[in-house]
């Protein structure tokens, strides 16, 4: 009885603690979360490249607007897809301090059934200056079709309204 109780318990509290990434839905993609910031190029090389010369991801699915480049502008998305592995598209908007409207990137990846470490650069001449940050910007992994698989955005992508 009380190891009934006990197994009754820590299901119940693993359940309410669990993110809501684990209760999705089959298919449901979801993003974790999202870390933004400059990344120097030496903070890509791992010991291996000294050995072989070709860079080694880990378990990260790593791209940039310009491949050769390393040194940019990141976002390091976790994402959670609990269906089949996919081909997705993900577009990044920004507004930066220095323009009135919104760029647009666009990069192409494979979402592993699971959890996918996304690493998206905006590299060479998409992004010069390592002090410098968006003031908004917003983050869609679309499906093949062009649905919106799931959203992340800034707090200041849509600002409040002021009455």
């Amino acid at each position: 009885m009380k190891l009934r109780r006990f197994l009754f318990l820590a299901a119940t509290t693993i359940t309410a603690a669990l993110p809501a990434i684990a209760l999705a839905k089959e298919g449901d993609v979801t993003i974790v979360r999202v870390f933004t910031g400059w990344r120097d190029a030496a903070s890509f090389k791992r010991i291996s490249e000294y050995f072989n010369n070709q860079e080694n991801t880990g378990r990260e699915t790593l791209v940039r607007t310009h491949p050769d480049q390393r040194a940019g502008f990141y976002f390091l998305a976790r994402v959670a897809s609990p269906g089949p592995a996919r081909a997705v598209k993900i577009t990044v908007q920004l507004m930066t301090p220095t323009d009135a409207k919104a760029k647009t990137y666009t990069f192409a990846a494979d979402l592993k059934s699971g959890t996918t470490v996304l690493d998206l650069g905006l590299t060479g001449s998409d992004w010069t200056d390592p002090k410098a940050n968006p003031v908004a910007w917003k983050l869609d992994i679309l499906s093949a079709e062009g649905d919106t698989l799931a959203t992340e955005k800034s707090y200041l992508w849509e600002k409040p309204v002021t009455k």
